[in-house]
């Protein structure tokens, strides 16, 4: 009688396990959608790059060119001038990937419940404050008048004509702090969830052998979140060459230009600012075959060493 009962049983789970499988493939259905619709279909627009586009003629009506636009690209004197403040400002980012990781590992290390949530929340609010309203801010304190020269006056110091805003000399540091400012908060969440996830059992045994919290830190939770750091590296190195636009077109000017420009503002300035679409469409292929690239070399050394990766 039992055996008899065992079949319908199976295939009732079986049953409660594709349903539950289709509702899911069906909630997720609008974001893939939207993958498709703003991801994909997009990508049919790099035949620009082959024809010298003119806006409101029919694409095949415009001149073939092939590739002119990559080997403009390639030889043109700015190229290489974008591509170092590219590498420079992501090398940076790259290297101070660590810091999210210690900003939770401390956030966490914190006794205070109270303490932590309010220390949590000041370093994650300037991740939704926008790059207009952090220029007004460094403007203001960091300018030619600003509040850090109107100091130094007010007690005799000699103020700076021009600002760090303005000193090309400063600009690396400068833009590589107020992103990791902007950004170190909401980074380190990541790895607070991480943490929720970590047994407990491991702390109360490390406690029972005498570790204090520094040694708790360093052999449970810093080697537990090394999966999380492996792949947001990864990404990272995926993105090395995608820094964005939004700070560096905000704070761009005449003095900094020359090292603030980066390939995003760069292609930007092409293609939206000189009305040169196919110039900007090869620089945008560019930029994608190079990040491609790049996460598959980091995924094939990161299985190297650790045996897995991402991809």
């Amino acid at each position: 009688m039992q055996v008899t009962n065992v079949k319908p049983a199976m295939q009732g789970r079986t049953r409660s396990r594709e349903k539950k499988a289709w509702s899911l493939f069906f909630m997720a259905l609008p974001l893939m959608a939207l993958v498709v619709l703003f991801r994909y279909i997009p990508l049919f627009g790099w035949v620009l790059s082959l024809f010298e586009y003119k806006p409101g003629t029919p694409l095949f009506k415009n001149t073939y060119v092939g590739l002119k636009y990559f080997q403009m690209f390639f030889t043109s004197k700015d190229t290489i001038r974008v591509l170092v403040n590219t590498f420079v400002f992501s090398g940076i980012s790259f290297c101070a990937l660590i810091l999210p990781l210690l900003m939770a590992v401390l956030l966490n290390e914190i006794g205070s419940a109270r303490f932590r949530k309010l220390s949590q929340t000041m370093t994650t609010l300037p991740h939704f404050i926008s790059w207009i309203i952090v220029y007004s801010i460094a403007f203001n304190v960091f300018g030619s008048e600003g509040l850090i020269n109107q100091v130094r006056a007010f007690f005799g110091a000699k103020a700076s004509q021009l600002g760090v805003l303005n000193d090309m000399d400063s600009v690396y540091w400068f833009q590589s702090l107020l992103t990791i400012w902007k950004t170190l908060g909401w980074n380190a969440i990541i790895y607070i969830a991480a943490i929720t996830g970590i047994d407990q059992q491991l702390y109360e045994a490390a406690t029972v052998d005498g570790a204090g919290k520094f040694r708790c830190a360093l052999h449970i939770t810093i080697p537990s979140l090394m999966p999380t750091f492996i792949v947001l590296m990864l990404l990272c190195v995926s993105n090395f060459i995608n820094v964005g636009m939004e700070q560096y077109y905000v704070f761009k000017n005449t003095f900094v230009y020359d090292r603030i420009e980066v390939l995003d503002v760069y292609t930007y300035r092409v293609g939206l600012q000189l009305y040169d679409y196919s110039y900007a469409t090869a620089i945008g292929i560019f930029k994608s075959t190079i990040s491609v690239i790049m996460l598959f070399i980091a995924n094939t050394v990161a299985k190297l060493v650790r045996g897995q990766g991402i991809v």
